[in-house]
């Protein structure tokens, strides 16, 4: 690599230097992120789309699903079943009550 002695530089060289080599980097940044651009832009061509038009590709969410579970001791606590279990349904399902007796 480089052998430079850093002891015999002045302030103001380190300081220059310093900027210098920020620069450098911001700009090998750049390079790569142009470089990783356009192999991302020839791949969506070889799918025959454009890297806008992929990235502005919206996913399908996932709608609202109605509720599949309810706790027998408060009717307004309900689960979809989908996702984390809710408390109440653990707590029920310890007790010894199968899933199917909870089911709405």
């Amino acid at each position: 690599m480089f052998n430079i002695d850093f002891d015999t530089m002045s302030l103001e060289d380190l300081k220059r230097l310093k900027k210098d080599l920020d620069k450098a980097i911001a700009n090998y940044d750049d390079r790569r992120k142009a470089e990783a651009r356009r192999d991302l832009e020839e791949k969506a061509r070889e799918y025959g789309f454009s890297l806008s038009e992929l990235a502005e590709a919206k996913t399908a969410k996932r709608g609202a699903v109605a509720p599949k579970y309810r706790n027998p001791s408060n009717p307004d606590q309900v689960w979809s079943g989908r996702g984390r279990q809710p408390v109440w349904f653990r707590e029920a399902i310890v007790a010894g009550t199968e899933p199917d007796d909870l089911t709405i």
